[in-house]
């Protein structure tokens, strides 16, 4: 039996797509434009990043860093009206392919 993803499923996997899709062009504005205005990330063993300008300076310096692919999915997904919450994996990797980061479930 085949479901069809509902429309919050669609946004988060094209946003995906579009953040993944911005490592390998190396565009720093296009990995900030998937963010929201008042979004916020928590690097690890860092301090946290708020707002789209903050973010895109952040991820310019993982590409500048050589940082070159992040392949992103998403495992879990929960809806509540206007609000989502998803559960995912990450991997950051090298030019070469070599997996520099990992979160894993």
């Amino acid at each position: 039996m085949t479901t069809t993803p509902s429309p919050t499923r669609t946004a988060i996997d094209q946003t995906n797509a579009s953040f993944s899709a911005a490592f390998r062009r190396r565009d720093g504005v296009g990995l900030g434009d998937v963010y929201t205005t008042n979004a916020q990330i928590f690097p690890p063993n860092g301090a946290s990043r708020r707002g789209k300008t903050d973010i895109q300076a952040f991820w310019q310096g993982a590409l500048d860093m050589g940082i070159a692919a992040a392949d992103l999915e998403t495992v879990e997904l929960e809806e509540h009206g206007d609000t989502a919450w998803e559960v995912g994996r990450g991997v950051l990797k090298a030019k070469d392919g070599q997996i520099i980061d990992e979160v894993k479930l």
